[in-house]
């Protein structure tokens, strides 16, 4: 069973590229907290098909429905949010999505509806004779499900399956905002050859070494994210901005993909979460962020860079209101310092592609492979952004309940 997360805080999801919905089932969410469906919608606005020019041209609207999980006394603001409407067998049905509420503790249950499919561009990779991309998970899959793999879109495989971690991750996030004003972002900072100038850890590094023993406010962090989301691609650096989404652009004209660098930050995120050595918080994100479709690198703090360096140069010197430097990127043993914590993660190419290639069908003919349709990421990075924060996300709440398992000594305040 596919789960992301744990123990404490899980998502689980459901759904192929170009079946009927995506559906998402996220547990042990504290219960007393208030949310909008709005909320989460904005985060999956960043992640949907067709929101940034320079990623795939599906046009998907993702607008997520609520269907468990969630209550207030206001039924009318409780139930006014999407309708939910539904024919079988000759009848209709319909009813009403959550729009508005507290969690209650029990599971949140949450449906994404696909509705822009283009099955028959995908009729080349049917059966055992269907052609196998280079790059793809189309041979794996295809022996793996015993020759019954959803082959529309990629199946499971396809970068949609992410809805879930956005929407769990929305869920994480809002709570981590509001119970310690954690905040997460994220920035292109490299695409194919060209890398950018100016990182956002460097910018939020900083910013809060400058003021240390405060974290950073709300306006502050506002701030920064206007400055990342100005650009036609989401990035610190403008200058570089432009000039990777001509390169996309031309790219895209060749028929071939790009690969690209993304950072994710978490701004205030609480000290001392996390264990050493097998459950350390290290090891949880870079499994987390390691495991994204198409990943292929993941580095914390300075990263590679501190393979060159001597001891001396690369501690991060403390005094008594803090850490001088964050090379260390916010996980001392597996720990969170309090400082940001930072991370890079590297995307490789977008597997399917227009130039021609050598390849096999599944029966392991070897064939000259040409993609004939479909519509695909040139560049996976554009959107990878809100997905990364969104698995950040995940680990960290689930760091933050099972620290706050650790203060059961505390006084149990009796009901009566």
């Amino acid at each position: 069973m596919e789960i992301l997360g744990g123990p404490l805080f899980t998502v689980a999801g459901a759904g192929e590229s170009h079946g009927p919905a995506v559906t998402t089932i996220v547990g042990g969410c504290p219960p007393g907290f208030f949310f909008r469906r709005q909320q989460v919608q904005t985060f999956l606005d960043r992640r949907r098909p067709g929101g940034n020019k320079h990623g795939t041209p599906r046009n998907e609207k993702d607008k997520v429905v609520f269907l468990s999980g969630l209550y207030q006394d206001d039924h009318d603001e409780l139930l006014t949010g999407t309708k939910i409407q539904v024919e079988a067998d000759g009848a209709e049905f319909s009813t009403e999505g959550y729009e508005a509420g507290y969690t209650t503790g029990e599971p949140i249950a949450a449906m994404v509806l696909s509705t822009s499919k283009k099955s028959g561009d995908y009729g080349q990779f049917t059966g055992p004779t269907g052609e196998v991309r280079p790059g793809h998970t189309d041979l794996l899959k295809y022996h793996k499900s015993r020759g019954r793999v959803d082959v529309r879109g990629g199946g499971r495989s396809s970068y949609r399956s992410t809805i879930s971690d956005v929407i769990g991750g929305s869920i994480a996030r809002l709570f981590l905002q509001q119970t310690f004003g954690t905040v997460f972002l994220s920035s292109i900072c490299r695409v194919g050859p060209i890398a950018a100038k100016t990182s956002l850890a460097s910018v939020v590094n900083e910013m809060v070494i400058s003021q240390p023993g405060v974290r950073l406010d709300p306006g502050a962090i506002t701030g920064i994210e206007d400055q990342i989301n100005a650009p036609e691609i989401p990035s610190i650096d403008h200058e570089f901005a432009a000039n990777a989404a001509e390169l996309i652009k031309q790219t895209r004209k060749a028929g071939d993909s790009l690969g690209a660098m993304v950072e994710v930050i978490g701004i205030n995120v609480p000290p001392l979460l996390g264990d050493p050595l097998y459950d350390s918080l290290k090891v949880r994100l870079m499994g987390t962020l390691g495991g994204l479709n198409a990943v292929q690198s993941c580095e914390v703090g300075d990263g590679i860079d501190v393979v060159a360096r001597v001891g001396s140069r690369n501690n991060d010197p403390i005094r008594h209101d803090g850490y001088q430097g964050n090379t260390h990127g916010g996980l001392l043993g597996g720990m969170t310092s309090g400082m940001p914590l930072v991370m890079r993660v590297g995307f490789k190419p977008t597997s399917t592609i227009h130039s021609a290639q050598k390849s096999v069908r599944k029966n392991l003919d070897e064939i000259d492979f040409q993609l004939e349709k479909g519509r695909h990421d040139p560049c996976v990075g554009v959107r990878a952004g809100v997905t990364l924060e969104s698995r950040m996300a995940i680990e960290v709440i689930n760091a933050a309940l099972s620290h706050q398992a650790g203060l059961l000594d505390k006084p149990f305040q009796p009901l009566f």
